[in-house]
């Protein structure tokens, strides 16, 4: 499958996600033809990912996850701007522990020529911080994720417990004032949530769109007080009340093109 038709389908799991579709409605505003709105939805449909209506489609009850290389190709700009704004962030000399996820892979690839030691499950990032002269790096072994390229499982939750770091760097499918981190599953939050308590201090990385969203069923709870780095200063409501549920707020200064 081509990266464009990876994205592609991924941005009408987003929009199914607010509601019902229109074909033709959705081929305008992707600037494609119908025919292939169709043929995309009949692929979301044989994954059970979304039910076919009369001239459209709807979500299943419970989506199933989007693939690391698919969440990559959607709000590449916003996740660069993110994980830029997030480096102000880090001092050299830091211990960091990074969770897997698109916009903390993006991070990672900026902190080649830093001095870090840094803890991390997400494989994604192995080939870019692998030789890099003056980073630590600890990977945390397990049973593998492919859908996120990551360690999950015990033997990475028994690792993690000897270690501990000055921040936490993670990112979730979904960011909720008063409950947490949104996942896909009990394995992931269990890891997260113990990166949290490891660190000295909390970074989460979520664009916009996350703010809010809650798709997934397993959660992991955030600390009283920790950092969110964003895309844009929307939804205002929707930032109140994480500030008011102990979120400092960072916005990315800018985008890319």
């Amino acid at each position: 499958m081509s990266m464009r038709s990876q994205e592609r389908r991924a941005l009408l799991l987003e929009a199914l996600s607010v509601g019902e579709i229109d074909v033709d409605d959705v081929a305008a505003r992707l600037k494609v033809s119908a025919s292939t709105v169709r043929r995309d939805l009949q692929h979301l449909s044989t994954t059970r990912a979304v039910r076919r209506t009369y001239g459209g489609a709807i979500l299943t009850r419970h989506p199933p996850e989007t693939t690391l290389t698919e969440r990559l190709a959607v709000n590449g700009a916003e996740k660069r701007a993110i994980a830029r704004a997030a480096l102000d962030l880090v001092a050299d000399g830091d211990t960091l522990i990074l969770d897997a996820g698109s916009t903390v892979a993006a991070f990672g690839q900026l902190l080649a020529k830093r001095r870090l030691r840094i803890i991390t499950n997400n494989l994604a990032l192995l080939p870019f911080l692998a030789e890099a002269p003056d980073l630590d790096l600890v990977v945390l072994g397990g049973a593998l994720r492919a859908t996120s390229m990551s360690t999950v499982g015990p033997l990475a939750i028994e690792a993690l417990r000897l270690m501990t770091a000055d921040r936490a760097i993670v990112s979730a499918d979904g960011v909720v004032a008063g409950r947490g981190l949104c996942e896909a599953s009990l394995d992931q939050v269990a890891l997260k949530s113990l990166m949290m308590r490891q660190a000295r201090e909390v970074i989460v990385l979520a664009n916009a769109g996350k703010l809010g969203r809650a798709e997934q069923t397993a959660w992991a709870p955030l600390p009283r007080d920790w950092t969110l780095v964003t895309d844009s200063p929307e939804p205002r409501e929707e930032l109140r009340r994480l500030a008011e549920a102990g979120a400092r707020i960072h916005v990315a200064p800018d985008r890319d093109g």
